[in-house]
C-alpha cells in the first residue's frame, strides 16, 4: 500500500506531501490544476522516463519520494535484488537533475531495470489510454492466462522450454542436411584444418613461453650490457666496485675491533652484506652464460612463434581456443562421416520432442478452456453491474495451424452490449466509455491474481455519466475492499464513494503558479461534490444534494 507521497520542484508543484490510506482515495480538482502531474510523479518514481523540462522553473532538481507498506513477497524481492530491508517499509526516491537522474530504494542507489522490476510488485497504473490494450487481440491470450493462475502459468513455462528445444533440434537438422557434394566439401575442409592444427603439436601455454623467449633473445645485447654493467659495479675486480669498497670497509673495521666490543655488530652486519653481494655478483655471471644462444635457436623460436600466431588468426586467440576448435571439428567430422545415422538420431529426437510439445499444448488448451468458462462467467457478472443495457461476453479459443511457444491456442474476446446485436470481437468496440467500463470489470475480475496491492485509475470516468457513473462508482468501491485505489475523477458520483477525498488546487503565489494537494474533511468533501455537480452556485440546496450522494454511496459500499 502507498502510504506517503512527497513531491518537490516538479512542474507546477513547488513542494507537497500527502498521506494515503487503504480503500478508495479520490483526487479531484479543476481541469489543469495538476491532477495528472501529481499521479505522473508516481510513475516517475517507479522508473518512467524523466524529462528535464519537468523540473520546476528556477529549481536545480526535482524530487519524488514514495513510501510503501509491503508484504512478504516484496521483502523477498528486495532481498533477491540485494537491497536493504527496513521492516515492512519501502521508500523509493527519484531525483531528476539537469544532466542525470538518480533512483534509490531504501537509501541505496539502483538502476532503472531493478526499479521497474520492483515497481511491478508495488503498483499498477491505469491511464486514460490503457484500455487500448483490450483492442489488441494478441493480448487476450495473455489476459486469460494471467487469470487462470499458477497451474496454467507453470504449464506455459514448460511449453516455452519444450518449444525452444524443439526449434533448436529442427534448426540443427536443417543446417546439417547436406547433399553428397556439400558433405564432401565440408569434410575436406574440416580434415584440412585438423591436419594443420595436429601438425603443430601445440602445448597449452607454449605461446606465452615462446613470446618471453623471443623478447629476451631480441633484446639480448641490451640485456647483456646492463648485466655486465651491474656485475662490474657490484664486483671485486674494479676499484670502483661495491664489493671492493665493502672489502676495504671490513678491513678497516677489523683493525679496530680489539678496542671496542660494540663494533662486533657492525662488522657482522657488513659481513652479511658482503656475502649477499658476492652471491648476487656470482648469479649475474652465471645468467650471462645462460644468455648465450646461436642464430639458429633465435630463428627457430621466431618461426615457431609466427606459425602459432597464424593458427591463432584462423582458429582462436589462445592455444586453448585452437585445441577446443579442433575438438569441435573432430565431432563434426564424425558427424559428416556418419551423416545418415546422425540425422536419423536427430529426427527421432525431434519426433519425441514434438510429441512432448503437442502433449503439453493439449494440456495447456484444456486448462485454458476451463479457465475461459470461469473467466466468462466472472466478466459477465462484473459487466452486468456496470449499467450496460444487455451484455454478453465470451472467449473464443481456436486452434492455430502451427504450434507456437504459447501453444496451439488463439484467444479472442467477443462482446455484445446492446439487445438484439450479435457478439463481435472486442476490437470492434469503438466507444471509450464502454472500453473504460470493460477494463474496470477486467480489473475487478483479475484482482485476486494481481500481486500488487495498489491500483491507480487516471480518469476512468471518460465517456460516462449519470446512472452509469454510479455503477462505476460502486464497482470501484467493491475493488477498494481488497485493494488500495487511487482514482482521479471529474464525476461527483465516483467522488462520493471516497474513503478519503483529496483536492488538487492551482493558485498564484507572488506571481508564481503553484499546485498543491490537501485532504478534505466531510464538509470540504461536500463542497467539492457540489462543485463537481456543476451547479451555478454552491448553496444549501447544492450541499444537500452532495450530502445525499454521500449517503447513497455509503449504503452501496
Amino acid at each position: 500500500m502507498l502510504v506517503g507521497l512527497y513531491v518537490k520542484n516538479l512542474a507546477l508543484i513547488r513542494e507537497t506531501e500527502v498521506s494515503f490510506g487503504p480503500g478508495l482515495n479520490i483526487l479531484t480538482g479543476e481541469t489543469g490544476a495538476g491532477k495528472s502531474i501529481l499521479l505522473g510523479s508516481i510513475a516517475l518514481a517507479l522508473g518512467a522516463k524523466a524529462d528535464r523540462d519537468l523540473i520546476r522553473t528556477g529549481a536545480e532538481y526535482a524530487l519524488i519520494e514514495l513510501t510503501f507498506e509491503v508484504g512478504e513477497e516484496v521483502i523477498k524481492a528486495l532481498e533477491a535484488l540485494d537491497l536493504p530491508v527496513e521492516g515492512n517499509l519501502v521508500i523509493l526516491q527519484r531525483r531528476i537533475a539537469e544532466n542525470r537522474s538518480l533512483c534509490r530504494v531504501n537509501g541505496e542507489t539502483v538502476n532503472a531495470r531493478a526499479l521497474r522490476e520492483l515497481a511491478g510488485l508495488l503498483i499498477d497504473i491505469y491511464g486514460q489510454h490503457d484500455s487500448q490494450v483490450l483492442l489488441q487481440q494478441k493480448r487476450h491470450l495473455e489476459i486469460l492466462d494471467a487469470y487462470a493462475g499458477a497451474d496454467l502459468l507453470r504449464q506455459k513455462e514448460r511449453m516455452h522450454s519444450i518449444w525452444h528445444s524443439c526449434r533448436a533440434v529442427r534448426q540443427e537438422i536443417e543446417e546439417n542436411e547436406l547433399d553428397d557434394a556439400a558433405r564432401k566439401r565440408e569434410l575436406s575442409l574440416a580434415q584440412f584444418e585438423l591436419d594443420e592444427i595436429g601438425q603443430a603439436h601445440l602445448t597449452p601455454g607454449e605461446d606465452e613461453q615462446l613470446e618471453k623467449d623471443y623478447r629476451r633473445m631480441s633484446n639480448a645485447r641490451r640485456i647483456a650490457e646492463g648485466l655486465n654493467a651491474a656485475h662490474s659495479l657490484t664486483g671485486y675486480e674494479s676499484a670502483e666496485g661495491a664489493g671492493e669498497s665493502i672489502g676495504r670497509a671490513m678491513r678497516e673495521l677489523s683493525g679496530i675491533l680489539a678496542y671496542d666490543d660494540n663494533l662486533e655488530d657492525f662488522y657482522s652486519q657488513l659481513n652479511e652484506v658482503d656475502a649477499l653481494l658476492n652471491d648476487f655478483n656470482r648469479s649475474i655471471s652465471e645468467y650471462l652464460t645462460v644468455m648465450e644462444f646461436d642464430d639458429q635457436t633465435f630463428r627457430m623460436t621466431e618461426d615457431r612463434l609466427n606459425y602459432i600466431n597464424r593458427l591463432k588468426e584462423k582458429y582462436g586467440r589462445q592455444i586453448e581456443d585452437i585445441l577446443e576448435y579442433a575438438d569441435r571439428r573432430r565431432q563434426e567430422v564424425d558427424k559428416l562421416l556418419h551423416q545418415d545415422e546422425w540425422l536419423a538420431g536427430k529426427r527421432s529426437e525431434l519426433q519425441k520432442t514434438e510429441a512432448e510439445m503437442m502433449s503439453c499444448a493439449r494440456t495447456l488448451s484444456k486448462l485454458r478452456k476451463k479457465a475461459a468458462e470461469q473467466f466468462c462467467a466472472a466478466m459477465q457478472d462484473a459487466l452486468s453491474d456496470l449499467n450496460f443495457l444487455q451484455v454478453n461476453f465470451s472467449v473464443s479459443l481456436t486452434e492455430k495451424e502451427n504450434c507456437s511457444a504459447d501453444g496451439l491456442d488463439e484467444a479472442v474476446f467477443f462482446i455484445s452490449t446492446n439487445p438484439g446485436e450479435p457478439q463481435k470481437p472486442l476490437a470492434s468496440i469503438a466507444s471509450g466509455g464502454e472500453l473504460s467500463r470493460i477494463m474496470l470489470a477486467l480489473k475487478t475480475v483479475t484482482a485476486g491474481q494481481e500481486a500488487v496491492g495498489t491500483f491507480i485509475f487516471d480518469e476512468i470516468d471518460a465517456g460516462i455519466s449519470g446512472k452509469t457513473a454510479w455503477k462505476v462508482s460502486e464497482k470501484l468501491g467493491v475493488l477498494a475492499k481488497t485493494h488500495q485505489i487511487l482514482c482521479i475523477t471529474h464525476l461527483p458520483q465516483i467522488a462520493a464513494m471516497a474513503d478519503r477525498h483529496f483536492c488538487i488546487e492551482k493558485e498564484a503565489v507572488k506571481d508564481v503558479t503553484v499546485t498543491s494537494i490537501r485532504q478534505l474533511d466531510y464538509g470540504g468533501s461536500l463542497q467539492e461534490l457540489a462543485r463537481l455537480s456543476g451547479v451555478a452556485q454552491i448553496d444549501e440546496g447544492a450541499l444537500d444534494g452532495a450530502r445525499r450522494m454521500k449517503e447513497l454511496a455509503e449504503k452501496n459500499k
